[in-house]
């Protein structure tokens, strides 16, 4: 584990109109900067700009602790010396990975508290070579950062039978007397620490914190970071603070599939999110001595899928005390690096797609198979479906999102695909040779069709948590969602201003809920059964032209009728998928976008199809 193991408790028309669209929602984000609430998280900040556009980090575990365990300050930092340890090493695989930023966790609570640089703070062991400078020059000679690990936690002073911390040399150092195996002292050592760090590396990208100190808080900490390093960003384990500009989740298993990481997330976009998992099949997140294999199936699929949902993929390796990785790790890092390089567009520079960004379709889809897609944030007409399992046939049907296709090709090899577009979904026929890991083809698509603008219709609801009303359902933004106030049945009505064609709804839910059943008592806040109405005037809407269930799956959802004319379509939703046990959920319902399809999208002009 990383850290103390606590745990918490309508669519565009063309590419001009999401191009901005995208400009709006920006521009909303950058306004909610002038809010003074502190309440509300940060959601777009310059500072972040680096993080936004990284798919992922190298998370390196490396302290006192690191087998074989010293209990020497100066013999641990002797013998890493002594065995070749050197940055470049790092940066070079971060590389190969493919990732933008290492994040450093030497300050670690099980690892010896150790600090890799020069520290005139006395408390724990710091070395007399400037390691974590080093590391700061390499890795930003070739454009990547480093993110520094604090812990808030002195529980594990004496983890090992060793006593790592010294509380009376603090307190000769500050004058007072200190324990620092308090967590009041600890909070004290660690915020003399955070501002030493600050004032020797100004380039540092910024602190990785796991959880929080009640000192910190009260000495106003991070807004202190903020002001006097404004480039630094700063990330929270597990605990979702909202003055931190990014809250990481920790080693989540249990999915199905395995690696889809991201049905374990539950913070809501546009917040930047983090999947911080290991890549050792075994072992702890620190070198113990073994070489534990690395399940590339898994390690891939997790990478693939946060990119799919635009969460950052920090993986974490186990440094030796020279700095060098077990074989089986360095193995993967090699395999790695020639495996992303064919298809890195696919996973840089990219959002998840069928989410707030538009896109087609993730999740499952027909036959068994099972991936995410991908939308470039240069062009939103290319676009990328990754296949990490495959159907059990030799075709693939993915909701269209209302897109008009112009083609698919295979991103590694080039070559066309056979494809038809109907009835809103995309099929790719005569498909075989999948890839043991990611399939991924690129399918470039000529805007969308037949989706009404929310400008022309007006949104009312049964019922609405305040601040969170209707008309939120449908207004371009996913800084503002639809809340209906925990009341079940309730329903959501558009009025179309006058009778118009209704082929289909469209559903974006709010992703702040896990998408798996976690326990009989902890499951998605999302719609289960639903019933879909028309009614002309308003007051009549007779028997319900749809009903069903929605699956408890992330991603967009698409409710289809029998086409038919009318100027009010109603949502019933009856109940969601959360049990009565689990009083968070228990009849949460909040939808970030809704939307009314008039006609099927059909292949792009000028394709024979």
């Amino acid at each position: 584990m990383t850290g103390t193991g606590r745990r918490p408790t309508g669519g565009r028309l063309s590419s001009r109109r999401l191009t901005a669209r995208l400009i709006a929602v920006v521009a909303l984000l950058l306004g909610a900067l002038l809010l003074p609430s502190p309440a509300h998280a940060d959601l777009q900040n310059p500072r972040q700009a680096f993080l936004r556009a990284s798919t992922g980090g190298l998370f390196l575990h490396w302290g006192e602790r690191t087998a074989p365990q010293h209990t020497s300050c100066s013999a641990w930092e002797n013998d890493v010396t002594n065995g070749g340890w050197t940055p470049d090493y790092w940066v070079q695989e971060a590389q190969k990975l493919h990732v933008q930023y290492l994040v450093l966790a030497t300050f670690h609570s099980r690892l010896g508290y150790a600090r890799p640089w020069p520290s005139a703070i006395p408390g724990s062991c710091a070395s007399k070579r400037d390691f974590l400078g080093e590391l700061i020059t390499a890795a930003s000679a070739k454009g990547l950062k480093v993110i520094l690990y604090m812990t808030d936690d002195p529980q594990w002073h004496n983890e090992g039978g060793h006593e790592w911390l010294d509380s009376a040399a603090y307190s000769a150092y500050k004058g007072t007397n200190v324990d620092l195996t308090t967590r009041d002292g600890f909070g004290r050592f660690s915020y003399d620490n955070f501002f030493e760090v600050m004032d020797r590396y100004p380039t540092l990208g910024g602190f990785w914190i796991d959880n929080d100190n009640a000192y910190w808080e009260s000495h106003d900490l991070y807004a202190q970071i903020y002001q006097k390093r404004p480039n630094y960003t700063i990330s929270n384990n597990n605990e979702d603070t909202p003055i931190m500009d990014m809250i990481s989740n920790e080693q989540k298993t249990g999915m199905t599939p395995s690696y889809d990481y991201p049905q374990a997330v539950y913070t809501a976009q546009p917040r930047l999110t983090e999947a911080d998992f290991k890549l050792p099949s075994s072992g702890a997140w620190w070198y113990d001595g073994s070489n534990p294999s690395v399940d590339r199936m898994l390690t891939l699929g997790r990478l693939v899928t946060n990119a799919g949902s635009s969460v950052k993929a920090l993986m974490a390796e186990t440094a030796q005390v020279n700095g060098k990785f077990p074989s089986n790790q360095e193995s993967f890092n090699n395999f790695a690096n020639s495996y992303l390089g064919p298809i890195w567009e696919s996973l840089h520079g990219v959002e998840g797609g069928g989410y707030m960004y538009g896109g087609l379709k993730p999740g499952f889809w027909n036959d068994g198979a099972h991936g995410v897609t991908t939308i470039s944030k240069a062009d939103p007409d290319r676009q990328y479906v990754h296949v990490l399992t495959p159907p059990s046939t030799g075709t693939l049907r993915i909701r269209d999102n209302g897109y008009r296709i112009a083609s698919v090709t295979n991103l590694r090899t080039g070559a066309a695909i056979s494809w038809s577009q109907s009835g809103g979904v995309l099929t790719l026929n005569g498909l075989g040779s999948w890839d043991p890991y990611d399939t991924v083809f690129k399918v470039t698509t000529a805007g969308r069709q037949g989706i009404l603008p929310a400008s022309s219709y007006t949104m009312s609801a049964a019922a609405s948590a305040s601040g969170h009303g209707a008309p939120a359902a449908a207004d371009g933004s996913y800084l503002s969602y639809w809340d209906s106030n925990k009341t079940l049945p309730v329903t959501l009505t558009f009025d179309l201003g006058s009778s118009k064609r209704v082929q289909y709804l469209g559903l974006n839910q709010r992703e702040d809920s896990v998408a798996y059943a976690r326990s009989d008592t902890e499951q998605s806040a999302r719609i289960k059964d639903y019933k879909v109405f028309l009614s002309n005037d308003g007051s009549t809407w007779g028997s319900a032209v749809k009903s069903g269930q929605l699956p408890s799956a992330r991603g967009m959802k698409g409710i289809d009728i029998t086409a038919a004319n009318a100027r009010y379509v109603r949502l019933e939703v009856d109940s969601t998928w959360a049990a009565s046990t689990d009083t968070t959920r228990y009849k949460r319902l909040r939808i970030d976008e809704a939307w009314i399809g008039t006609s099927y999208a059909t292949p792009a002009p000028g394709v024979a199809k």
